[in-house]
């Protein structure tokens, strides 16, 4: 099965996962998805995640969600960049998200990053989505 937007896809997979109180949920193994993945545990947003590798040579994602006193601590997951809308942001546009709280979440030249390091390095990029 083919996905357009694996980024969307890895999205509604957490939320939906968040919905049923998941404590684990599974994704398709992709560097984009590991890089985005990987920003979001350095976040504090999921505990982690492990590639899992199957016989056929397939490779999924097994990645643990976070939740606080029984609820998820993502309270808000939003895609910016779509596949037709493409959303572009110099250093200078980007601005700490709802005070700081959240984190926009960017793929830049130098990989895939936070805004807040994305400040730090002077680098600007495409804003891939929100979190909160």
């Amino acid at each position: 099965m083919a996905i357009n937007d694996p980024v969307g896809d890895l999205l509604t997979r957490i939320r939906n996962g968040q919905l049923r109180g998941l404590a684990k949920i599974t994704t398709p193994a992709s560097k984009l998805r590991a890089r985005l993945l990987e920003v979001l545990k350095n976040e504090g947003f999921i505990r982690g995640y492990a590639e899992v590798e199957f016989k056929g040579g397939g490779k999924e994602f097994e990645i643990e969600l976070k939740y606080h006193e029984g609820r998820p601590v993502i309270r808000e997951l939003t895609r910016i960049s779509t596949p037709g809308r493409r959303v572009y942001n110099s250093v200078d546009e980007l601005k700490p998200y709802r005070g700081g709280l959240g984190v926009s979440i960017l793929s830049t030249p130098q990989g895939v990053m936070s805004d807040a390091d994305a400040r730090e390095k002077n680098v600007g990029g495409e804003v891939l989505c929100k979190v909160f």
